[in-house]
């Protein structure tokens, strides 16, 4: 799932930054780019990733939220970043593997 994030970026379609990958959900922030659709870029993620796998992964939809120009990116980013210690999955965010944070 990470790689298939990173590769997101690569093909210019998004820019990451901050994700973390849940064992049952990711939570990314990124720009998207003016070429793509929010839609489009979504199903294109869980259909690169359930085919990775050969199997199907994800629910129907998904949760978006658009960030206001008020709102604190990077406190975004952390609260993003902080979700395994929240979930009771490590004690620190430097502790679980799935994370990145272009502030980090």
């Amino acid at each position: 799932m990470v790689n298939v994030l990173k590769n997101s970026d690569a093909l210019n379609h998004t820019q990451t930054l901050s994700f973390v990958v849940m064992p049952d959900h990711i939570h990314w922030l990124f720009k998207l780019n003016l070429n793509q659709t929010l839609p489009h870029l979504i199903q294109r993620v869980k259909s690169v990733s359930a085919h990775a796998l050969g199997q199907t992964i994800w629910q129907a939809g998904y949760y978006d939220h658009a960030i206001r120009k008020d709102e604190d990116i990077q406190a975004i980013a952390r609260y993003i970043i902080a979700n395994p210690v929240r979930a009771g999955l490590v004690k620190k965010v430097g502790d679980y593997a799935h994370w990145d944070a272009a502030w980090m």
